[in-house]
């Protein structure tokens, strides 16, 4: 099983991301620059974490132009899943590949700790390592994390099952002081219409070390890499 983390100017996950690959496949993944134009065969592309070209003009507006996303595009035509996470969430809305757009936190400061969510939809290759409605505890690192878009798109979204995951306490209740961000709906990961492309602002990634304080991201990469082997 192979996967692939593209690596930006200025992308600082790409490491957490492929020990978390490695635990759960006992696979190290390729890292690819991103000026290569030419991906190698891959099971799976991840657009990890950072601040991609200093989160200059708007957070993953820079990256989105790189050469290799235009392989990316491609490849995600071509039914081949991409992982967005955090930075790589914002590039992914800037490429248009998953709608709407990611914009400062309501608090206007960066925000780094753990937070709970709770999962929409388990019927997905992503998410299928948890059960639906479940909570789960992983962190957060960003500043401009409130998921928008506009009702259409929401409506859309929600009807179609392509709500990954929500801002959630600690039961899986909703509320106003959970969704820390400000998010539309409390959003913190969306599909694409074939459920192949999934982007979130958490980072899973770091909450599977337990020496680290938390493993409820384990079941994430488990089920993603069951999915695909």
């Amino acid at each position: 099983m192979k996967a692939a983390i593209i690596i930006f100017p200025g992308s600082n996950r790409e490491h957490d991301v492929a020990l978390a690959w490695k635990r759960a496949t006992g696979t190290e993944p390729a890292r690819i620059w991103h000026r290569d134009a030419d991906l190698p065969d891959t099971d799976l592309i991840i657009l990890p974490g950072g601040f991609a070209y200093g989160d200059y003009l708007r957070c993953g507006a820079m990256a989105a132009h790189s050469p290799v996303m235009r392989e990316v595009k491609e490849r995600a035509g071509r039914g081949v899943p991409v992982l967005g996470i955090c930075n790589g969430f914002q590039i992914l809305c800037e490429a248009g590949m998953l709608p709407g757009a990611l914009l400062p936190n309501r608090s206007l400061a960066f925000t780094c700790k753990d937070v709970y969510l709770r999962v929409e939809n388990n019927q997905t290759i992503f998410t299928c390592g948890y059960a639906a409605g479940q909570t789960i505890r992983v962190p957060v690192a960003h500043h401009d994390g409130g998921y928008t878009a506009d009702p259409e798109t929401l409506d859309r979204l929600d009807g179609e099952g392509r709500v990954a995951f929500r801002y959630c306490g600690a039961g899986g209740a909703l509320s106003d002081q959970d969704n820390f961000n400000g998010s539309a709906r409390a959003i913190a990961g969306i599909f694409n219409e074939t459920r192949t492309v999934l982007g979130l602002m958490p980072h899973p990634e770091n909450a599977t070390d337990k020496l680290l304080g938390g493993t409820d991201g384990c079941a994430f990469f488990a089920g993603l890499a069951g999915a695909l082997g």
